[in-house]
């Protein structure tokens, strides 16, 4: 009996995790129909989420404490995460959604070599194989999309930052509550990038004038796609894998670039080379837990 209901709670957090991953692909919508650049982007969107996360707090009566020692660990991740979205939508600024979140797949790459790095526990061939893989999907993109190669190469390292703060948190919610991580990790990303835009920028450059629609676009993106998005999944993080959360996110370009063609039309219409780099990357996310379920028995998955 016991086994059914941990077998359930586990499907439970699963189908939350891809509910999760749906929102997450309006996250890249809303970046290419927000106008304004993308580290002011990603500081209004740090902005709105800590707030909508202290509010959250507040209601629950959940308490703000975290260990001194901890805290560090977390502010850190906090840039990290910025340093991540700024990556993302400077990658979508330059090219388009469909490349931005096609390669964003290679986190599951990262997520193979950092979990065990990190948690000192043994490489599974399995994932390097499927890194490998993506590797030869990324290469079939860069082969075909020459054109778009600074998105492609800002999308990648925005994987490699999603893979590493995926692992460092799925750490520290063992050891902390996943909500009170988020509120401080948004507001040192949001502090984080106020320093960078005061040391890089002069204050007339610096494009903080919001229209009405960007104003609703990134009160949907810090709000929902954020704040909710980012506490459930640090939530989840305690009982899935970091590696099995990265693969699953991996399906946000399956939402994102579905949803792309029918809102920004020709503007998204690839080369047949970039869709095939693209469905080799997906077909990894699907065969990996198939393969894993049938051929290891690894029960952290």
């Amino acid at each position: 009996m016991l086994k059914i209901m941990l077998l359930t709670r586990k499907y439970q957090n699963i189908f939350k995790l891809h509910f999760i991953v749906f929102i997450l692909g309006f996250t890249a919508i809303l970046g290419k129909l927000i106008e304004i650049p993308a580290i002011e982007l990603v500081w209004y969107r740090m902005m709105f989420a800590f707030i909508a996360v202290f509010f959250f707090l507040k209601v629950r009566s959940i308490n703000f404490a975290v260990p001194r020692r901890e805290l560090l660990k977390i502010v850190a991740t906090g840039l990290i995460v910025a340093a991540h979205w700024i990556f993302f939508f400077h990658s979508i600024k330059v090219s388009n959604v469909s490349v931005a979140l096609g390669c964003l797949s290679s986190g599951t790459l990262f997520a193979s070599i950092l979990e065990p790095l990190l948690e000192r526990r043994k490489i599974s061939w399995l994932e390097i194989i499927i890194g490998f893989i993506i590797i030869i999907a990324i290469y079939i993109i860069f082969q075909f999309e020459m054109r778009y190669y600074l998105g492609i190469i800002f999308s990648i390292i925005c994987a490699f930052l999603s893979s590493l703060f995926t692992v460092i948190n799925k750490n520290l919610t063992a050891r902390n509550n996943a909500n009170v991580i988020t509120f401080y990790e948004m507001i040192a990303g949001f502090i984080g990038v106020s320093i960078y835009m005061l040391l890089s920028k002069n204050i007339s450059e610096i494009q903080l004038a919001l229209t009405w629609n960007d104003f609703i676009f990134l009160a949907l993106l810090g709000t929902v796609c954020t704040a909710y998005a980012f506490v459930a999944t640090v939530d989840i993080m305690k009982q899935l894998s970091a590696y099995t959360i990265v693969l699953s996110i991996n399906l946000e370009p399956v939402y994102g670039i579905l949803l792309a063609f029918f809102i920004f039309g020709e503007s998204e219409r690839m080369t047949p080379g970039f869709y095939t780099g693209a469905l080799i990357l997906l077909a990894c996310v699907f065969l990996y837990p198939i393969i894993k379920r049938k051929y290891f028995n690894n029960k952290n998955c």
